[in-house]
């Protein structure tokens, strides 16, 4: 027991000088999160990247088999797999992270939110740099999966379930299935993490469509 505790004790003192930037994203993302001892301890996301953060180092030094335990061993822990080859920047917050998969040449930038059931990963008709470049300051909404060598502009909101497949500009939100970009005056619409909020360029098609159907049913009585 004095072990355990021990150990517990000395993994949250290297997480809090280590990952500082990341506990403190998570404590102002996240309105659950109510003290840095609770992210430390309770936070899968957080022990998903600490995780990486050692494989990562191991795979540029192409150190056979290890990272990808140490991978695997975050996937069994967290069920979020990160790819020891991923790059990954600073104060990345995971949310709830439940089936985030993030593939081997991904490449994510600083304060990036990903939610959970996301998918940065390829198409499997590429080789190289197969999997998508996401920039800084992206939200990546639950569900949703971003395919192939392409790149997230920074600023972006990318809504729940959708699915990318094409680059997507900064400053702008892509919803749908396929992704329909989306934009209010040069900037992303959800500034506030407002899910509800988020255009459907189908639904306001529809509205569209509706508005000029009552027109013309208007001038033909």
């Amino acid at each position: 027991m004095i072990f355990i505790f021990y150990s517990i004790l000395l993994f949250w003192l290297i997480t809090v000088i280590f990952f500082h930037k990341e506990i403190k994203a998570i404590q102002e993302r996240d309105p659950a999160a109510r003290s840095a001892l609770e992210v430390v301890i309770l936070y899968p996301g957080l022990h998903a990247v600490v995780l990486h953060r050692l494989a990562h180092p191991l795979w540029k030094m192409n150190m056979p088999f290890v990272p990808r335990a140490v991978s695997q061993l975050a996937r069994l822990i967290t069920g979020i797999e990160i790819h020891p080859g991923a790059q990954i920047g600073e104060s990345l917050l995971i949310d709830h992270g439940t089936g985030v998969v993030i593939g081997e040449t991904a490449i994510v930038g600083n304060n990036v939110t990903l939610y959970q059931g996301v998918t940065l990963g390829g198409t499997g008709k590429e080789t190289g740099k197969r999997h998508p470049t996401l920039g800084n300051n992206i939200v990546v909404g639950a569900g949703a999966k971003i395919l192939g060598n392409i790149v997230i502009g920074d600023n972006s909101y990318v809504g729940a379930n959708a699915v990318v497949l094409q680059s997507v500009p900064p400053n702008a939100t892509v919803v749908g299935v396929p992704g329909y970009l989306t934009k209010q005056d040069g900037e992303k619409i959800d500034k506030k993490l407002a899910h509800a909020q988020i255009l459907d360029p189908v639904r306001q098609d529809i509205d569209d469509m509706n508005k000029r159907l009552g027109v013309l049913e208007r001038k033909s009585t």
